[in-house]
């Protein structure tokens, strides 16, 4: 997703870490590099205000829910092999165990 234009910060590494940035995760400079790039840049600035309606609607509709403790300790493990840079498996690691098909 690209308007065309040229930015001093590309398409592609706002469209990697536009979480961090909906989620405040990011250093206020790094915030302020992703404000400059949607001023420039609508077809980001879009992708951006649908990620964050649907943030909000999971927030609505499922902000009450508890997380369960092994659904949470299996996705914070797989977030931390993805930052650390480790192999990531690909089967779900937040499926139980895999059974047999019955024949």
């Amino acid at each position: 997703m690209s308007c065309g234009e040229p930015h001093e910060t590309d398409c592609s590494e706002i469209l990697d870490h536009l979480y961090e940035f909906l989620d405040h995760e990011m250093p206020d400079a790094d915030c302020t590099k992703f404000e400059h790039h949607f001023e420039e840049c609508s077809p980001c600035l879009e992708k951006y205000g649908l990620e964050q309606a649907v943030k909000k609607l999971v927030k609505r509709c499922c902000g009450q829910d508890d997380v369960p403790t092994d659904l949470r300790a299996k996705v914070m493990g797989r977030i931390d092999l993805i930052r650390s840079g480790q192999a990531v498996p690909e089967h779900d690691v937040t499926a139980g165990p895999a059974t047999p098909q019955e024949s």
